[in-house]
């Protein structure tokens, strides 16, 4: 019997299936502003036989955004674009997390009023650029530039944004929130040594290279409870200039931190490329040890891959990313045992329904 199809639940969140689709940045929200829209309603309702989806990156502040046109979450005009996503995913029956995200040095000061991003060390990622356009959507990638040292005031008001952004996100009708503490952006630049070089009590022991994302969890319980609270962590991904050795068991040491405060799930983002590393299954039973809610797994699973993951405990949800860009139907044609359309590389950012919301459903 197929457990990727059958109903769980979240914390009391009834679920319709195993299946989420992952948090994909898409880029095409209204200008000026950052605003949610009716095509980003139409794409993601479009994909809501998905038992839960979980927004792109979604910005919690003027100044944590490292890409054009990707989404806020804090003007309250960007709360009533996404209250009507939103609904539409909830009128098809599925649930929503919003992936909040502060992306640090992943930046450039086009995004922040001509002032240098914040991090939290003084050091430039290597071979890492984002992607500005200008109005009309025509854009290039750019090189980002050395960040700011953050300060202690920094780190408090980057925290207090945290938590604002997960109320208002709430208010737009979101079923929770997901903290992105992974893939290369602030929370995880905290967490590794290569990218985190201070002598305080932000930086050094792993202990305290996790201070801010637990500051960060603490603020967002506090704002909206635990039962509505994900985590997303990386530790096996290294773009971004993000290659630290002491990553792993840094990032299990936090997983114990993250049970003890009853959080939602946690969410592994597994790198998903041809020669991408394998995770050792050691690391998924310790992980299991440490963390008993739900974990969710995303990075190039198939149906095969998903159902075994599942049947070892090691995962309770499996999040489906690209293959949900190019087949909106992608849990019927999961059920079904269907191909999968081809996904278009090139509408991927930016533009308008091409390659968003025009992909078809199966006859």
């Amino acid at each position: 019997m197929s457990k990727l199809f059958e109903q769980t639940e979240i914390k009391g969140l009834g679920l319709q299936n195993r299946i989420a689709m992952a948090p994909m940045t898409r880029a095409r929200t209204s200008q000026p502003g950052n605003i949610p829209n009716d095509m980003m309603a139409t794409y993601y309702q479009q994909r809501a036989t998905a038992g839960l989806i979980i927004s792109e990156a979604t910005q919690i502040s003027d100044d944590s955004q490292g890409y054009s046109f990707t989404p806020g979450v804090y003007t309250d005009e960007q709360v009533a674009g996404w209250s009507k996503v939103t609904q539409a995913v909830h009128n098809e029956g599925s649930k929503m997390f919003c992936q909040l995200w502060h992306v640090g040095r992943v930046s450039h000061p086009t995004f922040q009023n001509g002032e240098k991003p914040m991090a939290p060390s003084a050091l430039a990622p290597v071979e890492t650029q984002v992607w500005i356009a200008d109005e009309n959507g025509n854009g290039n990638m750019i090189d980002c530039v050395e960040p700011r040292e953050m300060t202690k005031d920094d780190i408090q008001r980057v925290v207090n944004d945290f938590a604002t952004a997960a109320k208002r996100a709430v208010e737009a009708g979101f079923d929770g929130v997901e903290i992105h503490g992974g893939n290369g952006y602030l929370i995880d630049q905290f967490l590794r040594t290569n990218s985190n070089k201070r002598t305080d009590e932000y930086g050094g022991t792993r202990e305290n290279r996790i201070r801010f994302l637990l500051d960060v969890v603490d603020a967002v319980v506090s704002a909206i409870g635990a039962h509505k609270v994900g985590v997303r962590l990386a530790p096996f991904i290294t773009f971004k200039d993000m290659n630290c050795p002491d990553i792993v068991p840094t990032i299990l040491d936090a997983a114990t931190e993250l049970q003890q405060r009853d959080i939602a799930y946690l969410h592994l983002s597994e790198a998903d490329w041809d020669d991408a590393p394998e995770i050792p299954e050691a690391f998924r039973i310790e992980l299991r040890k440490r963390f008993d809610n739900c974990i969710i797994v995303a990075g190039g699973y198939t149906q095969q891959n998903a159902e075994a993951v599942l049947a070892k405990n090691y995962a309770d949800i499996v999040a489906f990313g690209r293959p949900f860009v190019s087949n909106p139907d992608l849990v019927s044609r999961l059920k079904q045992d269907k191909p999968l359309a081809e996904l278009d590389g090139a509408t991927l950012f930016g533009g308008n329904d091409k390659g968003y919301t025009d992909y078809p459903t199966m006859p």
